[in-house]
């Protein structure tokens, strides 16, 4: 299915891309950033991980896979804290101001939350819980 898209603004960045898997409820891949290759870059990241959160910028790639349905590790939770801590880090140094980049980016998958949320049918408003027909890509 092609993918559904959307402006976003807020996140802050300034190159490159984030992805996620971690995308309440569907847990479908969502991205976000300042180009095209950048976003597939990311998203492509995540599909050879099968799952996870990735980062791209310029030439420097870092993914923490989460292959148990997209959400979880088998690796020690060390680990995954240190991964996490650095590409959360990345994300910051993009230009994102957020405190959590990568819990915001979940929680714009996530359509009963007000205001417009991006499923993989397309924009949805959560005040009035129908999906908007902007524009077909």
């Amino acid at each position: 299915a092609p993918p559904a898209v959307a402006f976003i603004k807020n996140f802050g960045l300034k190159t490159g891309a984030i992805a996620s898997s971690v995308g309440h409820d569907s847990h479908n891949i969502i991205a976000v950033g300042i180009d095209d290759e950048s976003i597939s870059r990311a998203v492509n990241l995540l599909i050879k991980a099968k799952g996870g959160i990735s980062a791209v910028s310029g030439e420097k790639e870092e993914v923490l896979p989460l292959p148990v349905g997209g959400i979880m590790s088998p690796e020690d939770g060390y680990q995954v804290a240190e991964a996490y801590t650095r590409i959360d880090r990345m994300a910051k140094e993009m230009g994102s101001s957020l405190n959590s980049p990568f819990m915001t980016l979940s929680f714009m998958a996530l359509l009963v939350i007000p205001d417009l949320k991006l499923s993989d049918k397309g924009l949805f408003d959560g005040r009035r819980f129908r999906f908007i027909n902007v524009f077909k890509v």
